[in-house]
């Protein structure tokens, strides 16, 4: 049973990360693509904004698939809490812990989860229990 658990998590937290992924750099999903969220990024102060745009977005797909699969789930871990760490940084800390003040408890709820999962380990159902 711990295993399907494992599964369900990383399903939901990996495909909901390549999903953000894929709103940062293509504009899927209601996103504003590289060019769009590239402009926000340089709000912000991250310059240069489509660079960072793309940087963001590239950990969230790559690490949110790795994620998914549960393959290289350490580095996929740091690549999905590496982004909300920056989140936290950049746009909610400043708002406290709460997300219904557009504060980090999302972020850091996030951060706690694939961490956790990288520290236990991804589950057999999972390509690292194939592999290492």
């Amino acid at each position: 049973m711990i295993g399907i658990g494992l599964l369900m998590i990383r399903l939901v937290i990996g495909l909901s990360f390549m999903a953000h992924g894929a709103q940062k750099l293509f504009g899927w999903f209601g996103g504003y693509g590289l060019k769009g969220t590239g402009g926000w990024m340089e709000s912000l102060g991250l310059k240069p904004g489509v660079t960072m745009a793309l940087m963001a977005g590239l950990a969230e797909l790559i690490g949110g698939l790795l994620f998914t699969l549960g393959f290289l789930t350490p580095l996929a871990a740091i690549m999905i809490a590496g982004t909300m760490v920056m989140a936290i940084v950049k746009v909610h800390a400043q708002n406290g812990y709460w997300s219904t003040q557009n504060g980090y408890e999302y972020n850091l709820t996030i951060i706690a989860v694939v961490i956790g999962v990288a520290l236990i380990g991804p589950g057999k159902y999972a390509l690292d229990a194939l592999f290492f």
